[in-house]
């Protein structure tokens, strides 16, 4: 093969490379505004059948506003639960046990569906350099990748803390290449009055939530896209 066509074979080589990169972009893009457009649609009843749901918990405050909000859950609808919190958090976990055990001591009857806990390492700790954040970055969406395969959770909620960050871009990725459908809802805290928080940010500006609830007017009006719901404390 002479050299005039050795390079008329690279040239076609190089253009069909580009043309299949250009089309598989495409297709993702597509496939994006196609998942975003679907998000902000209320989630399908299907005959009320339940669904399983991962609780993303959070120290401190964080978690007394979701037990606030799981003794409302509708129980029946949103099963089996599965609770999520930092491998560093040692009380949150404890606070979801004891309201699933009041669940079953009201109920009488043995759950059919137990409640399961886990933990997953955080991004970044209090304190900690941003240069060994990475590292540990890098462990904490290894974790919460492996987490969201065993999981595969069709409801994600979640009120604030870092922790539920990565989960739910791994959820958001997941729904984008149809590997599983999780309806990911982002109750912010009742203590950001002006201004959300980082993971609040990021949920609503990269259009990761499917819903995200606040609870001052003055936030909505900041973040159209956002829901007032009122005080929930």
């Amino acid at each position: 093969m002479d050299k005039g066509n050795v390079s008329s074979f690279s040239m076609v080589t190089s253009t069909a490379i580009f043309s299949s990169v250009i089309f598989v972009i495409t297709l993702i893009l597509v496939r994006v505004l196609y998942v975003i457009y679907c998000s902000s649609r209320p989630m399908s009843r299907r005959a009320q059948k339940p669904v399983s749901t991962l609780i993303i918990l959070g120290s401190g405050g964080h978690t007394a506003e979701m037990i606030n909000l799981l003794a409302v859950l509708q129980k029946d609808r949103f099963y089996p639960r599965f609770y999520i919190a930092a491998a560093t958090d040692n009380m949150s976990l404890q606070k979801a046990e004891l309201l699933e055990n009041s669940l079953v001591a009201e109920n009488g009857t043995p759950v059919n569906n137990p409640a399961k806990f886990m933990k997953i390492y955080r991004s970044r700790e209090v304190g900690q350099s941003y240069i060994t954040s990475i590292w540990t970055t890098l462990v904490a969406m290894a974790h919460a990748l492996w987490l969201m395969i065993k999981i595969r959770p069709e409801v994600i909620l979640c009120n604030g803390p870092g922790t539920c960050v990565p989960i739910c871009a791994i959820a958001f990725v997941f729904k984008v290449f149809g590997i599983r459908w999780s309806s990911i809802f982002y109750v912010e805290s009742i203590a950001r009055v002006k201004r959300l928080s980082l993971s609040g940010l990021l949920l609503y500006k990269l259009r990761i939530a499917d819903q995200l609830f606040v609870q001052w007017p003055r936030l909505q009006q900041q973040y159209p896209r956002a829901i007032y719901v009122g005080r929930l404390m």
